[in-house]
């Protein structure tokens, strides 16, 4: 019973910090920032094959809270919505923010994440994750664009200069 009690509270608090936070996306991420981050996104672009989203939500949707689903169910969710899976050479990667939480995820599609050790990744959100907890989203989201760039870059190169490659994800985060 008190255990039953202690969750239902739990949740209830996860609730409401979500509802009464849910507006601090667009405060955290202003449009200058969204529009820096894009541009990071497609010079770093030019590096690689590689395609990269940045999704940052204000607030889990009930169906998550309900269940007490984790940042990280709703990062493979989106992974999937925004298609960074099918991208041509399998090496599409989901930068995803959430904001009530300060969580940040990342998700690397198989064709990198065969090339890149999983202990790699989450060195990597350990990383990020102090500019989170201090409130600066974009700087922490334009490290982890350039990390993420950087291993894109020495597994999936971009071959020669003349080589047309086509962007097949659009370079603008996407807030919820």
């Amino acid at each position: 019973m008190a255990l039953s009690l202690s969750r239902s509270l739990r949740a209830l608090r996860r609730l409401a910090m979500h509802r009464w936070q849910e507006g601090d996306v667009r405060r955290a991420l202003p449009d200058d920032a969204l529009a820096r981050l894009s541009a990071r996104v497609a010079a770093s672009e030019q590096l690689h094959t590689g395609q990269i989203r940045i999704c940052a939500e204000g607030a889990l949707p009930w169906s998550y809270l309900h269940r007490d689903a984790t940042a990280r169910e709703r990062a493979l969710m989106l992974f999937s919505k925004l298609r960074v899976w099918d991208t041509e050479h399998n090496n599409g990667v989901l930068i995803y923010l959430l904001v009530p939480e300060h969580a940040i995820e990342i998700v690397a599609d198989r064709g990198l994440a065969r090339s890149v050790a999983p202990g790699e990744w989450e060195a990597l959100v350990s990383q990020l994750a102090v500019h989170l907890r201090e409130g600066r989203y974009e700087e922490g989201l334009a490290q982890a664009v350039d990390a993420v760039s950087a291993r894109q870059a020495a597994h999936f190169p971009r071959l020669g200069t003349g080589t047309a490659y086509a962007n097949e994800l659009p370079d603008a985060p996407v807030v919820r």
